[in-house]
């Protein structure tokens, strides 16, 4: 995401409330809190602190950790990052010992017996792998999205997500509208029949590109697999190309108002205005959904010029309303009676969203509640994207049954990088 600026002021306000919650009731005594290990962890009082390790130090993870930091309930303890100057920033910000910060592309591993959790924040061609070795060492999960770049991916974290219930861990996958008391209620009304007979819809993601920092490094030398890895948002496989690192935020959006699986889909896009990079900057796809309902899908990643609408945004129309949600922006149900829902809007999603999501990642494991509700429609969801990209990628309509069966995973080929 290219939203990365801290609203500090509610961060604060949100630290505070958080540790009032810890805090109430129990006396003086607990404002010291207590450090504890996974199994007792589970059904624990909420005052009992997380020893927390952050896998991937770019700007977006450093950031979350310090939210982390912020909420009270964790100590971050380690951190892990390919690059060693990212580790030692990031544990520099962090205050976390230099004997806890792991480097490599297996550095994470070493983080892993160090912590109660993780969250990873890498490059999402990592995280099956990662998410997988993290449950099957017995810690607690907190996901970035997208969760995969292929089917495979996908359905590793699908597996990853049922064993991390039957071990009674905590798996939880941030996307911060699921947490928007807008969306969620918005969303309850469209699932109770306020839209009536649904006929279809539109989804959109259009703004700049994020990733122009990267520009210079990729250009330095694209085959060098160290550049690919710093400037991984230009490079289709380890991000998963914009419609599945990106765009994969509407169409969650669009999956959670269907609530079923799509038939398939059709697309074109290409790389037309983006100087560099293997990813495309433009995407336009039709999804086809049982009963006729059509969505129509379109992003780009390059500068509009000031046209209007922009961001990411999802219509659905229907015989008795329509639902409009804007990220960030406003959340309505338009339409007569009882079907009308004012709504409202979240200009601070972006923050507010992970740190509703961090809160419910602690209350979560210490309150014991393992079902982890947002592992499936994560799967699906990002599924959703793959169908979408192989459509276009291949000119073709592609259907759902298709991509769940497909067996390919993709290569990034990062030979020569260190361990």
């Amino acid at each position: 995401m290219s939203q990365e600026k801290i609203n500090s002021t509610a961060a604060e306000n949100s630290d505070k409330l958080s540790r009032r919650r810890f805090v109430v009731g129990a006396g003086a005594a607990a404002l010291a809190f207590t450090v504890v290990k996974p199994a007792l962890v589970r059904g624990a009082q909420a005052n009992s602190k997380i020893n927390l390790g952050l896998i991937g130090c770019g700007g977006r993870g450093t950031w979350i950790a310090s939210l982390f930091k912020q909420h009270g309930g964790y100590n971050i303890v380690a951190v892990s990052d390919y690059f060693g100057d990212r580790a030692d920033s990031a544990g520099d910000n962090l205050g976390v010992d230099k004997a806890n910060r792991f480097t490599g592309l297996s550095g994470y591993r070493k983080l892993i017996e160090k912590v109660d959790a993780v969250a990873i924040e890498t490059p999402p061609y990592f995280h099956p792998e990662q998410a997988a070795a993290a449950v099957d060492a017995g810690k607690h999960v907190y996901l970035a999205k997208p969760i995969a770049v292929d089917t495979p991916g996908c359905l590793s974290i699908g597996d990853s997500g049922k064993k991390a219930t039957a071990k009674k861990l905590c798996f939880l996958v941030d996307f911060q509208t699921r947490a928007d008391q807008f969306y969620i209620e918005a969303l309850k009304r469209v699932h109770a029949g306020a839209l009536g007979d649904i006929a279809f819809g539109e989804a959109i993601y259009h703004a700049g590109c994020p990733f122009g920092r990267m520009y210079d490094t990729w250009r330095a030398d694209p085959n060098n697999p160290e550049n690919r890895l710093r400037a991984w948002g230009l490079d289709n496989v380890l991000s998963g190309d914009i419609i599945t690192e990106q765009n994969i935020h509407t169409l969650d959006v669009m999956n959670w108002i269907m609530g079923v699986d799509p038939l398939w889909a059709v697309g074109t896009g290409g790389r037309t205005i983006r100087p560099v990079g293997t990813c495309w900057d433009h995407f336009a796809i039709l999804f086809q959904y049982p009963n006729d309902v059509g969505i129509t899908f379109s992003s780009r990643q390059s500068d509009g010029f000031g046209t209007q609408p922009e961001g990411i945004r999802n219509r659905m129309f229907g015989s008795k309303g329509v639902l409009e949600t804007e990220y960030g922006g406003q959340v309505i149900v338009r339409g007569k009676g009882d079907t009308f829902y004012r709504g409202g809007s979240s200009p601070g999603i972006y923050q507010e969203g992970a740190v509703a999501n961090i809160a419910t990642f602690h209350k979560s494991i210490t309150e014991g509640k393992f079902d982890n509700p947002t592992v499936p429609e994560s799967v699906r969801s990002n599924l959703i994207t793959i169908l979408g990209r192989t459509a276009a990628y291949e000119k073709r309509q592609v259907t759902w049954k298709e991509i769940i069966n497909n067996k390919n995973k993709l290569d990034a080929n990062l030979k020569g990088l260190k361990a």
